[in-house]
């Protein structure tokens, strides 16, 4: 592998692009530490010094640590990532979407429709986070104010509303570039930079107290983590599908076998971020009224506290990953395109029956990959529980063992993977030996 690397970069235009990578992403780190004006710092590190809640945890992980500064790009590109689901969600719903996916340079469209719902979704996401901060705050420290003259003055207000909403702008750009001229997914590739920064002082934090524990809970998470993770991933059942001959004339075309892959865990991780946001939204709507059944939502959702929150968390992202499936399935139509091209399954009609088959076999594999989400998803709640048994007192954050989240190892490993295969087909095409061997 590090062969590879140096064949790699011993080419000019693949060492342009992955200089060019590593520069775009310096970029976006010092872009991170850019704190949007106005802001309490001292408000801050105090909140973030506490327990975070489970919907500021996924917020940090997909800015890359933008969150904790308060940065202008603090939006990170969850309102990409959000405008890009939504448009998935309503292509089969909306005839027009539809038809214009059919089209040719359809998915262009697409694409630019997601760059507009992303303006608005940013806004809307720069305002409720600075809510659910002040909310977060009035919890920790009462009468302290975040953002001084927010919402009560239009102008602060407008400002920081259009700051932060251009920062995500020019955060999804960076990714792009990275797209079109780098190396990886740019998206991905953002996000993943964002988390592996946040490891060195994760580890730091990790040796300062009980070292033997968390040690040796480090070192077992992660090894079985990312050997299951792997596994899942790149799991996949293939469907064998027969293409019969045609004649046209003098000549035969067609004929031959091939198979169809569907992979265990379709969804990756989009049903972690819908089911985090959705099981945090109870703490939300809790943090505008009083009183103790208020305060008891506010702990039990927001604070990650109680078997209720992990076993709601549970089967929420079990019920999304069968749901998120089911739609990119019906939207990929199989069985329509399989008969539209001569192909079959042996042994079963061509048409509907063929997409019912389909349907039972991805039903049954998606319960493996929904099964793993679940598990990956209470990971940290499980973790509390053996902090419990082993060192007889409760974690009261983050557990240090956790260097880098469950969810944020199935982006690593998922980016990691996907960008060694761009590798591999980059070397390949100049007869280099193979980057995964």
């Amino acid at each position: 592998m590090i062969e590879a690397l140096q064949n790699a970069f011993r080419l000019p235009d693949l060492r342009r692009k992955m200089l060019y990578t590593a520069l775009i992403l310096i970029i976006y780190q010092f872009a991170a530490h850019v704190t949007v004006p106005g802001v309490d710092r001292e408000a801050l590190d105090q909140l973030f010094s506490e327990d975070e809640s489970g919907f500021l945890s996924v917020l940090n992980l997909l800015s890359g640590g933008a969150v904790s500064n308060f940065s202008v790009i603090a939006n990170g590109v969850y309102p990409f990532i959000t405008a890009s689901i939504i448009l998935q969600l309503l292509v089969p719903i909306i005839p027009q979407l539809e038809a214009i996916s059919k089209e040719p340079g359809g998915q262009d469209k697409l694409n630019r429709y997601t760059y507009y719902l992303a303006i608005p979704m940013a806004a809307l996401q720069a305002i409720g986070q600075i809510n659910i901060f002040q909310s977060q705050i009035d919890q920790v420290d009462p009468g302290t104010t975040l953002l001084p003259g927010f919402g009560s003055d239009a102008l602060v207000t407008i400002s920081v509303v259009a700051t932060m909403t251009a920062g995500t702008m020019f955060a999804i750009w960076l990714g792009e570039l990275i797209t079109e001229q780098g190396i990886g997914n740019g998206i991905s590739i953002i996000i993943f930079s964002g988390i592996v920064a946040r490891v060195p002082a994760n580890l730091f934090r990790l040796v300062q107290t009980h070292f033997v524990f968390n040690v040796v809970a480090f070192i077992t998470l992660t090894i079985l983590t990312v050997v299951v993770i792997v596994v899942i991933q790149e799991g996949t059942r293939r469907i064998p599908v027969q293409y019969g001959k045609r004649v046209r004339g003098r000549k035969m075309y067609g004929g031959g076998s091939t198979h169809i892959p569907l992979k265990v865990n379709t969804a990756g991780m989009i049903p972690l971020i819908f089911a985090q946001s959705i099981v945090t939204f109870p703490a939300i709507v809790a943090g505008f009224f009083s009183g103790s059944v208020a305060r008891r939502i506010q702990d039990t959702f927001g604070n990650q506290q109680g078997t209720i929150y992990w076993l709601v968390y549970f089967l929420l992202v079990v019920g999304f990953t069968y749901f998120y499936t089911n739609v990119m399935i019906q939207n990929q139509n199989l069985g329509e395109n399989l008969q539209r091209n001569g192909g079959f399954i042996p042994g079963i009609r061509p048409g509907r029956r063929t997409q019912e088959y389909i349907n039972r076999i991805v039903n049954r594999i998606t319960l493996v990959g929904a099964l793993f989400l679940g598990a990956v998803a209470v990971l940290p709640g499980v973790m509390r529980v053996v902090q419990r048994l082993v060192l007889g007192q409760a974690a009261t954050s983050g557990n240090p063992a956790l260097v880098i989240s469950s969810a944020g190892l199935i982006i690593v490993v998922g980016v990691v993977i996907d960008t060694m295969r761009q590798l591999e087909a980059q070397l390949l095409m100049r007869n280099y030996d193979g980057f995964l061997r």
